[in-house]
């Protein structure tokens, strides 16, 4: 009995001492964006016969216990087995080829059928791997001296293309243009000089007509023309998931209607309103109010994980925080902006709050790599802090 208290004592001071040496602030955010997202969900979720509430749970402790994980490992370990992302990240695009489905509300064969009814987005984690991968790449050319050489930009562009090319195969145009947006980010922030950015800029500019003509389908010209439509013929096809998606975050008012009162929550009016509109379901029950308090959540997320990178003694460190960054920054804009009608709709989650447990594990991951960021730097600070006193003691 003595052992087994000793033990559990052991357990406690050890998870006291993690919290204490980790971004608690960051945890508390983390934790504070998917308590709202709970809230969300199982308000909404009496519209349907689906436990989404039950599958969201699941895939957060998951994610915790991942973070966790990710976070008590030295960044510099992870980055030292690069390949390993690598080859998980390859192996999981492959599979969407072998296995590879198409569920309720997408268009794309993007997912993967698991027992029990579980369904899986490895382009999800593969963000993951990349933001590994991409990290160890550009330390390896900082090292080097080829940030700003033109052949070490254009290896970044083969390796940054590779996820693009498969998952654009996959027909997961929103999430190959994540990790386009995640490319832009850590080059920028790792010194990748501004001219080849107004290169690249010029460059896509030119290839508009192409893009147009060649690789967009009659779906995402649509799409795009729905945004335009100014007669309100798109209101019957393409353009309706977002007009009643507008109408439901108008009808909220300053406070909205209350949790579980929505009526238009409660008539599942708007599609994918668990998962790509979850942003409308906080309009219309919660209010202006409510999707402010939404946004500031994400807003300060993305502050503390830059002020992580900027504190990083690294180019390795702030790289990962960075591919966060680009993550949360790129999907919550692109999230918003498809919601409110000033982009297309793409089948872009907003982070912490969409119902989909990859997208959850997935930032909780990323979450678990800036934690680590921060963590082994602070310990190393304190160690080298420690050795100076203990020099001067001598002294």
């Amino acid at each position: 009995m003595e052992r087994r208290w000793l033990i559990i004592k052991n357990l406690i001071n050890t998870v006291r001492d993690y919290f204490k040496n980790s971004d608690k602030i960051l945890w508390l955010l983390t934790i504070s964006a998917t308590a709202y997202s709970f809230l969300l969900i199982f308000s909404l979720q009496r519209a349907t016969e689906s436990n989404y509430l039950k599958s969201q749970f699941f895939a957060v402790l998951i994610g915790i216990l991942g973070a966790v994980l990710f976070s008590v490992i030295d960044y510099n370990n992870i980055l030292k087995y690069w390949y390993l992302s690598a080859l998980a990240g390859i192996l999981m695009a492959v599979s969407v080829f072998i296995f590879g489905i198409t569920v309720s509300g997408t268009d794309d064969t993007a997912w993967i059928s698991l027992p029990g009814g579980i369904t899986f987005q490895p382009s999800e984690l593969i963000k993951i791997c990349f933001i590994i991968t991409f990290s160890k790449h550009l330390e390896y050319l900082a090292e080097k001296n080829m940030l700003k050489n033109i052949k070490g930009v254009l290896f970044l562009l083969i390796h940054a293309m590779i996820p693009v090319a498969i998952i654009h195969i996959q027909g997961d145009d929103g999430s190959a243009l994540i990790f386009l947006m995640m490319f832009a980010v850590m080059c920028f922030t790792a010194g990748v000089q501004l001219r080849y950015f107004i290169i690249a800029i010029c460059a896509c500019l030119a290839f508009i007509p192409f893009i147009w003509t060649y690789v967009m389908n009659d779906e995402h010209r649509s799409r795009i023309m729905a945004l335009f439509d100014l007669d309100g013929n798109a209101l019957s096809d393409y353009g309706w998931q977002q007009y009643q998606g507008k109408v439901s975050i108008a009808s909220g008012g300053l406070t909205g209607s209350g949790l579980r009162n929505g009526t238009r929550v409660q008539n599942n009016i708007v599609p994918e309103q668990q998962n790509d509109f979850i942003f409308t379901v906080a309009g219309e029950e919660l209010g202006f109010i409510g999707c402010m308090l939404l946004i500031l959540i994400l807003i300060l997320l993305m502050i503390k994980i830059i002020l992580i990178a900027r504190k990083s003694q690294d180019i390795a460190g702030s790289s990962i925080c960075y591919g966060l960054f680009a993550i949360l920054s790129a999907q919550t804009l692109l999230n918003l902006g498809m919601v409110l009608g000033f982009l297309p709709v793409i089948g872009i989650t907003l982070p912490f709050f969409s119902q989909g447990g990859t997208s959850a594990m997935s930032m909780f991951f990323g979450v678990g790599l800036v934690q680590s960021v921060y963590l082994h730097n602070k310990l190393n600070i304190d160690d080298r802090l420690s050795l100076s006193y203990k020099k001067l003691l001598s002294e």
